[in-house]
């Protein structure tokens, strides 16, 4: 059963392991059950990102991390 933070995500089992794993290292609440999903409590917004920014580590194409990181640093010059 989830509630209103519990969020899943649906990853090829042959990154599942790893994102687990990360953030297991990042000391958010996650879960790998039998149906093959991955459980993730959001708690608040810098989980949030965590999440979001490990996944995408794991499963963006080196194109489109590349495009986020030129934006992070166009969005820091702005700053």
């Amino acid at each position: 059963m989830t509630n209103d933070t519990d969020q899943i995500l649906h990853i090829p089992l042959s990154d599942r392991w790893l994102i687990y794993h990360r953030l297991q290292e990042l000391m958010i609440s996650c879960s790998c059950p039998a149906d093959g999903s991955l459980r993730v409590k959001v708690n608040n917004f810098l989980e949030a990102i965590l999440i979001r920014s490990t996944v995408m580590q794991f499963l963006a194409s080196r194109h489109e991390l590349v495009e986020w990181l030129e934006r992070c640093w166009d969005y820091s010059a702005e700053c």
